[in-house]
């Protein structure tokens, strides 16, 4: 499996699991507060810090075990981590456009709920949400690109 693919995965479990959480945790209490009183500024700050420490931290437990593995399997050296193809280029070409249409699309509707005046909580969530959406996009654009080809 290719570093770039390893690093897909880890990027694409980390955003599921950390923007679940925060969903669950904010859009619970959206039944019985007010959503103008829903405190949803902190946990959302910190749900993107641990997307990009769990992702970083991800990369190089993977990283670590990548260099040992290849080292000790005689299949080549650490320095293969960071080498990518031309296939690799262009899956991730194609898994960043990808993640960019949806970005967009998800942009477009975050700019007509706000022209609407829709209360800041939507707004903030929507655009976080067309963010999530985007990179869980792009990684399955990948994914599925390594695995089934393009």
């Amino acid at each position: 499996m290719p570093f770039d693919e390893k690093f897909t995965w880890v990027s694409l479990v980390v955003s599921a699991v950390v923007s679940g959480v925060y969903f669950t945790i904010v859009l619970s209490q959206v039944g019985s507060v007010q959503v103008g009183r829903i405190a949803y500024q902190v946990p959302m700050l910190v749900a993107i810090a641990a997307m990009v420490v769990l992702t970083i931290a991800g990369t190089i437990l993977m990283g670590v075990g990548t260099g040992i593995g290849i080292e000790l399997s005689g299949k080549g050296t650490s320095e293969d981590i960071g080498r990518t193809d031309d296939r690799d280029r262009e899956i991730s070409r194609r898994g960043v456009l990808a993640g960019y249409v949806v970005a967009s699309v998800g942009a477009v509707g975050v700019l007509a709920i706000t022209m609407l005046k829709v209360d800041h909580f939507w707004i903030a969530n929507a655009l976080y949400l067309s963010f999530v959406a985007s990179s869980l996009v792009s990684g399955i654009t990948k994914l599925v690109a390594y695995r089934r080809g393009f």
